[in-house]
C-alpha cells in the first residue's frame, strides 16, 4: 500500500497481531475450533472406517442395498432449511455438536476408504481367525494399522473442512461464545471496515487487522499439515492403476 515490493516490510511492527490476541474472544473461537476439529476428524475417521470395512464384505446381508443407499447421498442432499429443522429439531442448535455429528460420514470418503480396504490381502484377516482372533480384535489390531495412509488422507479432508466450516457455522452458532475462528474473521472484517468507514482508524491499519488474524486462523494447519504429508500422497493414489 506504501508502494512497490520490498524483501523486509518497511516500518515493520507486530501491532496488528497484538491487538487481536488481546480480544478473549479469539481464544474461545481458538478452543472451539480445536474442540470441532480433534473430535470431529476422529469420529469421521472411525465412522467412516468401520462403515467402509463391512461393505467390502461379500457375505454382508444386504450389502448392495446399503451401499446404494450410501451413493445415493452423493447425489441427493436434504437441503439447507430441511437439514437446519432437522439439527433444531434434534436439540443441536448453537452447539457445537452442530459442526461434527452431521459431518461425521462422508459417501466420498466411505468409497476412498472402501478401495483401501479392497487391497489389504485377505489371508491377513483368514490368519488372525486361525490364531483366535475375533472380527472386531482384527479389524481393531490388524486393519487400521495396515491403513495409515488412507486413514491420514481422510484425517487431513475432515480436519480442514471442520477448521474451514464458515457456513453450517453460520446457520448453527448464534452464541458468540460457541463461535469458531471463521465467524469471528468474519466479524472481525466487518468491524474493522465499519470503523473505517466511520473514520476511527486507517485504512493501512484495517488491513494489518484482518492479514493478521487471517494468518493466525490457519497457522494451526499449516504446522499439521507436513508431519500428514507423506500420508497423504499415498493415500490419494490408493485405487489407481498398479503395474
Amino acid at each position: 500500500m506504501k508502494g512497490g515490493a520490498f524483501l523486509w516490510p518497511r516500518g515493520f511492527t507486530i501491532e496488528a497481531y497484538r491487538f487481536v490476541l488481546e480480544s478473549e474472544y479469539i481464544w474461545i473461537a481458538y478452543r472451539n475450533s480445536v474442540f470441532i476439529t480433534v473430535i470431529g476428524t476422529a469420529a469421521a475417521v472411525l465412522f467412516t472406517a468401520t462403515t467402509s470395512y463391512p461393505l467390502v464384505k461379500s457375505g454382508l446381508p444386504a450389502r448392495k442395498a446399503f451401499l446404494y443407499g450410501i451413493l445415493f447421498t452423493l447425489l441427493f442432499n436434504g437441503g439447507i432449511i430441511p437439514t437446519y429443522l432437522l439439527v433444531k429439531g434434534v436439540g443441536l442448535l448453537n452447539s457445537l455438536w452442530a459442526l461434527i455429528l452431521p459431518n461425521a460420514v462422508s459417501a466420498f470418503n466411505v468409497i476412498i476408504m472402501m478401495s483401501f480396504f479392497r487391497t489389504i490381502p485377505a489371508e491377513l484377516e483368514e490368519s488372525a481367525m486361525i490364531d483366535g482372533a475375533n472380527p472386531i480384535r482384527t479389524f481393531f489390531q490388524i486393519i487400521l494399522p495396515l491403513s495409515k495412509p488412507v486413514l491420514a488422507t481422510i484425517a487431513v479432508w475432515e480436519a480442514v473442512g471442520l477448521w474451514n466450516n464458515y457456513l453450517q457455522a453460520i446457520f448453527y452458532l448464534n452464541d458468540k461464545s460457541s463461535y469458531i475462528l471463521p465467524v469471528l474473521l468474519k466479524d472481525i472484517i466487518q468491524g474493522q471496515e465499519l470503523a473505517q468507514l466511520t473514520g476511527e482508524i486507517t485504512g493501512s491499519s484495517t488491513d494489518s487487522v484482518i492479514a493478521a488474524t487471517i494468518i493466525l486462523a490457519i497457522i494451526p494447519i499449516i504446522c499439521v499439515y507436513p508431519f500428514l504429508q507423506k500420508y497423504f500422497v499415498k493415500g490419494t493414489l490408493i485405487g489407481s492403476v498398479k503395474g
